[in-house]
């Protein structure tokens, strides 16, 4: 088990398409890493100044979220590719009434 700590977050990066839109199929090697994800752990969010006391995070595991995309870093949680990213490198999370039209059906 991976514990996140700080205003940091643990994502799961969501592969990019394996064709394009016209069915040509991409190498790997020309393939660029999605910068979109779903957060799967939270870190105890940003500290207070006066007391060091954490404020909680704005974001929830579960999140589908935009991130910058030379964010973070890159390292293997459970055999599977995750994000440390932090809380300042999140673009914006996508609402339930979107996911599955931006997130092509799923992860």
């Amino acid at each position: 088990m991976f514990k996140v700590t700080g205003p940091r977050l643990l994502v799961r990066r969501i592969k990019t398409a394996d064709k394009t839109d016209a069915g040509i199929h991409i190498p790997d090697q020309a393939k660029e890493k999605g910068s979109k994800g779903v957060i799967v752990r939270v870190g105890d969010g940003p500290v207070t100044e006066c007391c060091g006391m954490p404020l909680g995070s704005q974001f929830n595991e579960g999140d589908h979220i935009m991130f910058g995309k030379y964010a973070g870093t890159e390292l293997v949680v459970d055999g599977e590719e995750h994000l440390i990213i932090g809380e300042e490198d999140v673009l914006g999370v996508f609402t339930d009434d979107v996911i599955d039209a931006v997130f092509e059906g799923g992860e």
